[in-house]
């Protein structure tokens, strides 16, 4: 696995860090081609997201990211975070109170802001982290959407 500048620490530094912000994300430009990507690969063309014409006429006055696919950049977001020593596999477990507060126009940057929440064994050698996410757009006061996001950590 290839390394991308990720630091590696104990479990007990990690759990030391709850309530803490563990990381932010570089920025990432929400183009067209992504989010007509995005649009193909879910079937949703609604026009605000593939439409550039229509939608200069539109509510956004532009083409806008699916919810969805914002979210969906989470993963991506994540890659520099801390990871704990000694972890296998790192598996999605679901998201809580998901919330699309802002439309993320074309051509925006967003990053994301990782709060770790909280840290627990779940049974042996499986420990679950949530962190409070928030996706930022560059010069929004208010984010994109905020979510709790819990992953699975294999030991």
């Amino acid at each position: 696995m290839p390394d991308r500048g990720v630091k590696y620490i104990p479990r007990a530094e990690y759990e030391a860090r709850v309530g803490q912000e563990i990381g932010l994300s570089d920025w990432i430009t929400v183009t067209q081609e992504r989010i007509n990507q995005f649009a193909a690969c879910t079937g949703d063309h609604q026009y605000i997201h593939t439409d550039p014409e229509r939608s200069r006429h539109g509510p956004f006055g532009k083409t806008i990211a699916h919810g969805f696919l914002t979210l969906s950049m989470i993963a991506e977001m994540m890659q520099k975070l801390p990871r704990i020593e000694g972890v296998k596999v790192n598996v999605n477990y679901g998201l809580d109170r998901v919330r699309f507060i802002s439309p993320v126009p074309v051509d925006s940057r967003v990053r994301g802001r990782f709060t770790l929440s909280r840290v627990a064994e779940v049974k042996p050698a499986v420990i679950e982290t949530v962190f409070a996410v928030q996706v930022e757009i560059e010069g929004n006061e208010k984010p994109a959407l905020v979510t709790d996001w819990r992953a699975r950590r294999y030991l």
